[in-house]
Order: structure tokens, then sequence, then C-alpha cells
């Protein structure tokens, strides 16, 4: 189970090393927009790229996952039918979408609250047409193990929308257009080098009775996407329609300050598929999941701690005379803690997706998520109004965290695991105690630097003699002897 374990964090490692780097990127164009851009502005980007993140779940529909399930295990036809397959059916289906797209735009500037100029239509269109066309192929690296060549790609995609970003905007003075463009040619860019794979892959032909079951399992991924995607961006628009754009300016900066737990849990969920697939009829499989929750949540509170500690010191830096984020933003950086913890859960909720794909219970999916998808409009729309841009984050944590329970739920009951759950108990008791002492040191006025720097000690032993056995502890004084 050990060497199971490495070869995870082995591949989570490599995912992470990239996802990291082009993630960092990409963060570094927050606060770059923060200085260039009003918040009124950033608002609008904000907006159309929630409806780009709605919108891709429409283009997959489920296919994605459902490439994941039967290209892992082979049961129906071969390798180029399992490929061919599900891209072939992306394609049609995406340009028919992006006409669609191109045939309403008028409704949809309308619905998004943004001004009447149609080339960000136009520009929304080839964006998720290019990004759905490279899913499948990404999807085929991750299961041939090919981290590297994965790793590869999507870094160079990252690399060529910052520079262009940075050329359209100081250069040619371009606008909030020149985001649009510079993704649109950064996503060209991916797929341009996914060429050679999909060629080996692919062939003109669509396997009939595997593209049943490929609709079968993965359609209701596509309410069930809708929801998830409903929670990660819905906010955007009904903050707009109950404030302002400025006010979405400021609440999208700082939720990207939760950018280094969203890349702990992209960078897990991309090693984690094709692990719990590739060791399902393991014996020691549920013992192997069950370790796999616990230290995820080590590692994802020690990730909330830290940054939630110490994300007002880091956005002031001041570097070549200006801070990270700009002051105008500061306003919102109380609701980082927040969107942290809902990251962590959405983190969670992954490790449960196991049973489901294992078991093909996928037509649970959109209801446990549909109803996590409704509460956040609920939620957002009676909090707003009353606690701000903060109501808006507690509404996504709340969603996250119903759909981490409800697949626990739904797991337990086809795919039994025994989790470690005083483990689990006692890391959250950890997260909260600290939590607590670090709010009441802000209303005593003595939250400095080194009190933040021993609450986080405080935690780490915490986990250190109250989570971890003597086992673990043995293996990490052995590491850190070595070190």
């Amino acid at each position: 189970m050990i060497d199971k374990l490495k070869q995870l964090t082995k591949d989570t490692a490599i995912y992470g090393i990239s996802t990291i780097l082009g993630r960092f990127l990409n963060f570094l164009l927050v606060p770059f927009y923060t200085h260039v851009f009003i918040p009124d502005q950033y608002g609008i980007i904000s907006n159309y790229y929630a409806f780009i993140g709605l919108m891709n779940i429409i283009f997959l529909y489920g296919m994605d996952s459902a490439y994941l399930k039967y290209a892992s295990q082979k049961e129906i036809g071969d390798e180029k039918d399992n490929f061919s397959t599900p891209f072939l059916s992306v394609v049609f289906s995406s340009v028919l979408f992006a006409l669609a797209i191109v045939i309403f735009r008028e409704p949809l500037v309308t619905f998004l609250g943004a001004p009447r100029d149609f080339s960000f239509v136009y520009y929304t269109a080839a964006i998720l047409i290019v990004d759905s066309l490279a899913v499948i192929p990404f999807v085929a690296l991750r299961l041939d193990r090919k981290a590297k060549k994965f790793s590869f790609i999507k870094v160079s995609n990252i690399l060529l929308n910052v520079v262009l970003n940075l050329f359209f905007i100081l250069k040619l003075k371009w606008g909030i257009e020149s985001v649009f463009v510079a993704n649109i040619a950064a996503s060209g860019l991916s797929l341009v080098l996914l060429i050679p794979s999909i060629w080996k892959k692919l062939k003109f032909k669509i396997h009939k009775d595997l593209y049943k079951h490929l609709v079968k399992f993965g359609l209701p991924y596509l309410p069930a996407g809708i929801g998830a995607m409903i929670v990660q961006v819905i906010d955007r628009p009904i903050l707009a329609k109950l404030t302002d754009l400025k006010t979405v300016g400021i609440y999208q900066a700082n939720y990207k300050l939760g950018i280094f737990m969203m890349l702990f849990v992209n960078m897990f969920q991309f090693a984690w598929q094709p692990f719990f697939m590739q060791n399902a009829k393991e014996k020691d499989a549920k013992e192997l999941f069950s370790k796999v929750l616990t230290y995820f949540t080590i590692s994802g509170g020690l990730i909330l701690i830290s940054l939630s500690l110490f994300i007002d010191n880091l956005v002031k830096i001041q570097i070549f005379g200006r801070a990270i984020i700009a002051p105008a933003y500061w306003g919102g950086l109380n609701i980082v803690p927040v969107v942290l913890l809902g990251y962590l859960f959405n983190g969670i909720y992954i490790v449960f997706t196991a049973g489901i794909f294992i078991k093909e219970k996928s037509n649970y999916v959109p209801f446990i998520i549909g109803f996590a998808a409704l509460l956040n409009i609920v939620v957002n729309f009676f909090a707003i109004p009353v606690f701000g841009i903060m109501g808006a984050a507690f509404a996504t944590f709340i969603s996250y965290f119903v759909m981490a329970a409800g697949f626990y739920f739904v797991t337990q009951k086809f795919y039994r695991i025994e989790y470690e759950y005083k483990k689990i108990i006692n890391i959250f008791a950890s997260i909260l105690i600290i939590g607590s002492a670090y709010y009441y040191s802000i209303y005593l006025k003595i939250n400095t630097i080194p009190v933040k720097a021993g609450l986080f000690l405080l935690f780490i032993g915490s986990i250190y003699f109250c989570v971890l056995d003597k086992r673990e502890t043995s293996f990490i004084k052995k590491k850190l002897k070595r070190f």
C-alpha cells in the first residue's frame, strides 16, 4: 500500500509542479489586472468567464467523465474506439453549441449585464470550442500517465497567455479584449501541441455501442456539471444584480487568492481519478482510499491555516513600489479563509467520487449537486443583502460542504469504506481552535506576525501529536533526520 501511495504522491507532485508553476504565472495576472483595470472593468471580465465556466460543462456533457471510466477498463471497443467516439462527439456538438451562442448573443449580453459589444460574445464562443476540443486528449494523457507531457502543454498555454496579456494591454493598449484574445491564442497552442496525440489515437468512426454507454454514464454529469459550475460562478452575476460591477471586481480579485488551495485540489484530482480506477480491484483498495482522505485533509488543513493567517501580510508586500493587490481591492480580504475552506471541502468531495465511478452510480450525482446548486442560489440571494461579499463566499462554502456530505452518504451505501473518523475529526477540531484563536487575536488587536507564526506552529503540533499515529510519526522523524 505504501508503494501505491508513493505512486499517487509522485503523480500528484508532477501534476503539482506544473499546475503550481502554470497557475502562479496565471495568478500574476490578478494583481496586474487590479492595477490596470478599474473594478467595474474587472467585473465585466469576471461575468464573461463565469459564463465560460458554465458553458464548458454543457460543451462536454459528461463525455470526459465517461471517457475516463470506459477507456481505463476498455470493456467495449479498442483503444482508438474509446478515444475517437467521445472526441468526435465533442467536436460536432461544440460547433453547434458555439453557433447557438452567436445566434442568441443579444439576450446573452443582457443577461450578463455587460456592454453591448458583441465581439466579446464571439471571443467567448471561440474560447469554448478550442478548450472543449482539448479536454478528451488531456484526459488521454492522464490515463496514459504522461504527466510530463500533460504538464508541459498546460504550462506552455499559461505562459503564452500571460505574455500576450502583457503585450496586448501594455504595448497595444487593447483594454479588456486583450484577456479574451490572449486566451484564444493560448488555448490554440494547447490544441496544436495535442495534435500528435490526437492523430495517434483517432479514427474517423463512432463506435455505436460504446457511444450508448458513454452517453448513459456521462449525461448525468451534464446537470451535475452545470450544478457544480453554478456553485463556482453563480455568485458573480447575483452579486452584479444585487450590488454593482465594482463589488464583483473586488470579490473576484480576493476569491482568486484562494488559488493555492485550488491548485492543491486540482493537482490531486488529476492524479486521483486515474489512480482509483486503476486500483479499484486491489484487495487493499478501501484501506488505501481511507488513507488518501486522511492525508489529503491534513495537507489541505495546512494550506488553509497558513494562508488564512498570513494572507493580509502577503498581498500588501511592496514590489517595485506597488502592493501585490491594489489597495482598492483590500476590502475583500476577509472572504479568503472562507474561500479556502470551501475549496478544501471541494477536494473532500472529489475523494468521495471514487465510489460513484467504481460502482457506476452516476445517476445520484445530479440530485446531490443540483441540490447544492439550488441551495447556493438561495443562500446568495438571502446572504448578500445582509453580509455583502462574505455572504457570497459562505454560500459557496455551504454548497461544497453539502456536496461532500451527499457524496459520502451515497458512496457509503454502495461502496462502504471505513475512514479514519477520529483523525478527521481531530484535524477539523484543530482548524476550528486555531481559527477561533486567530479571530480573537484580531479582536484584541494583537494579530502580529509572531502571534500568527505561533498559531501555525500550534496547528502543526496538534496534527503531529493528536492525528498521526506512532508509525506515521516515526516515518516523519526518519525523513527529517535524513534531511
